[in-house]
């Protein structure tokens, strides 16, 4: 076959859709040592993707044999394949797209310029051109020579909103590189290329999610892990927001977005997400990013020791929270939308800790007036007020028998929420999820360390089961036995309980055993005795716990505050709901128009 159909054919694994020409053109840039990158869309990118970057160029040579086949300067030698550095290294990319596509290229290096027309993979002129140090590359008309392919594009909407994706992405893995994505001129995204990931996280993702976010960080012999995660309070119907970067490269594996979602187990609903910016540094001879035309699935030499760091970055990191959701007091402000460049840029740029950047971008965030008036002083967290740092909800403390703060119970809320204060503000807390997460622990202790008491039961219980699900059960009867049932077989696909566990709790013992035989016979697949023993902790102290609308005395709320305080995670129930949530005493003062009148 010619030159031109085979690269036809590999634009079929390289160019899947417009947000691929993108990527691929957007990796050259950041390549050439680019250091602002601007991507102009026209229709999404269906008419037309213009990329222009500041980067080192290249000579009239380079410039037209970029186009040829498996034409790359990344890689000189078979070993460099085993320590890539650069995002792009087969030197497909440039080929399989104009092949599809008309391509006008403008490239210099200092001097004479050239410009390039290529349409469909055949190059038409070559002439000199203007001076200016960088590349443009324009793309149009992607897939008008190949109509089925540009049948199979998606809506307008959903191909800018991967397009977009992919741009936030790498935004994220280069916060030292100014990006500008442009769609039909309406200015989509445009970070400032200062190098600071939270800047880049605030134009993403405005600024609510970066007061929300913690900065995390860890490191052994052979990876090095920083970045972002939010709060628990901050969740996402879908793994989107999970970002995985290595060594500056916008990778995905399930693997790792596996064990983020699994670090968060206890503080979140499992059908919600959170977002997470995860960059991780590693010796290039310890990844293979070689497996896919895209780029983007990778594999690790270490992958166990690679899921262990961030499994307990994460973790300790959310142990040394406090963990109580802040209820904001929303104005009418510009600060609740968006915050400008500027003043971010003002906070970020007389800060060190990550702490004082949150705390003043708090502060803005509540201003009654537009920033605008606001002048020029400097903005100084030493200086703020008392009611600001009330306000603050970025506490840390260290891991302790008592994590929460002194609490003083002054009355119930239609006998579902107790309600709380202090010389912070008023906490609300719903007595059914405290008391769920109470038991869950009592009973994960208890699942965790089995001991040989049971009580007898003065009438046995016997249960009669469908052929399948006996026959699932009888297989594990050693389950029950361990946690200290007393199981017999009683006729044809029955059993009989004579004893349970001394920690069933009382009044609900017939109900909690059958839940657990429940758990048993549904048991997964690839079954793991601790994810058991925490289905049925969290299964038992459920049913075990006080129920919304019953009322209960002050005492009883100061035992249940107490009790509560003694847990290792007193934030949420078992299930991932708050138990607690926080008014801040500028809040309530802000509701009732105290502040600031």
């Amino acid at each position: 076959m010619d030159e031109i159909l085979a690269n036809k054919i590999a634009a079929g694994e390289v160019v899947e859709k417009c947000a691929s020409v993108v990527k691929e053109l957007v990796e050259n840039s950041i390549d050439a040592g680019s250091s602002e990158i601007k991507i102009e869309l026209f229709d999404a990118g269906t008419k037309q993707i213009k990329v222009t970057d500041n980067g080192s160029g290249m000579d009239r040579e380079d410039a037209v044999l970029a186009f040829s086949r498996h034409a790359t300067s990344k890689l000189k030698t078979e070993d460099d394949l085993y320590r890539i550095e650069t995002l792009g290294f087969r030197g497909e990319a440039l080929a399989s797209i104009a092949s599809v596509s008309k391509i006008t290229l403008k490239t210099s290096m200092g001097g004479v310029g050239t410009i390039v027309k290529i349409n469909g993979g055949k190059i038409e002129s070559v002439v000199d051109g203007d001076s200016r140090i960088g590349t443009i590359i324009t793309v149009a008309d992607l897939f008008y020579n190949t109509p089925a392919r540009l049948k199979h594009l998606k809506s307008l909407y959903t191909e800018l909103a991967n397009i977009t994706e992919y741009v936030n992405r790498i935004a994220l893995s280069h916060p030292e590189i100014k990006f500008i994505l442009t769609n039909n001129n309406n200015i989509i995204l445009n970070t400032d290329g200062s190098n600071n990931l939270l800047k880049t996280i605030s134009s993403i993702f405005g600024i609510d999610i970066v007061k929300k976010m913690i900065e995390i960080s860890g490191e052994d012999n052979d990876y090095i892990i920083n970045g972002y995660i939010t709060l628990p309070e901050v969740m996402r119907s879908n793994r989107n927001g999970m970002i995985t970067l290595v060594n500056g490269r916008v990778v995905r594996n399930t693997e790792i977005n596996r064990v983020i979602n699994d670090s968060y187990h206890g503080y979140k609903p499992d059908n919600r997400y959170p977002i997470v910016i995860l960059n991780i540094e590693v010796d290039p001879t310890l990844v293979d990013v070689n497996i896919h035309p895209t780029k983007m699935d990778i594999k690790f030499g270490k992958m166990d020791e690679l899921l262990i760091l961030i499994e307990k970055i994460i973790k300790n990191t959310l142990k040394k929270q406090l963990l109580i959701p802040h209820i904001e007091v929303k104005t009418d402000s510009y600060f609740n939308d968006i915050v400008s460049d500027e003043v971010l840029d003002k906070v970020t740029s007389e800060k060190q800790t990550y702490e004082e950047i949150t705390l003043d971008l708090e502060r803005i965030g509540e201003e009654e007036e537009p920033y605008l008036d606001v002048k020029n002083e400097v903005i100084d967290s030493k200086t703020i007020d008392d009611k600001i740092e009330q306000n603050d909800r970025l506490f840390e403390i260290e891991e302790s028998s008592e994590k929460l703060p002194e609490l003083y119970p002054v009355g119930l809320v239609h006998g579902t929420y107790i309600i709380c204060q202090n010389e912070k503000g008023m906490y609300l807390i719903d007595q059914h999820a405290a008391k769920e997460r109470i038991n869950y622990e009592y009973y994960r202790e208890k699942l965790g360390n089995p001991k040989p008491d049971s009580i007898s039961m003065l009438i046995p219980l016997t249960i009669e089961f469908p052929n399948n699900e006996y026959m699932i059960l009888k297989e594990n009867f050693n389950l029950l036995q361990d946690m200290g049932f007393s199981i017999e077989e009683f006729g044809v696909n029955s059993i009989i309980i004579k004893a349970h566990p001394t920690w069933i709790p009382i009044g609900n013992e017939d109900k909690a055993i059958r839940m657990i035989i429940d758990l048993v016979i549904n048991k997964e697949k690839d079954f793991s005795l601790a994810k058991f023993n925490e289905h049925v902790a969290a299964t038992v102290s459920c049913k075990a716990s006080i129920k919304a609308n019953e009322n209960i005395t002050l005492d009883e709320m100061e035992n249940l505050i107490n009790d509560l305080r003694k847990c290792k995670n007193p934030f949420n129930c078992p299930h991932g709901r708050p138990t607690i949530i926080y008014y801040s005493k500028y809040d309530l003062e802000k509701l009732f128009k105290r502040s600031g009148f």
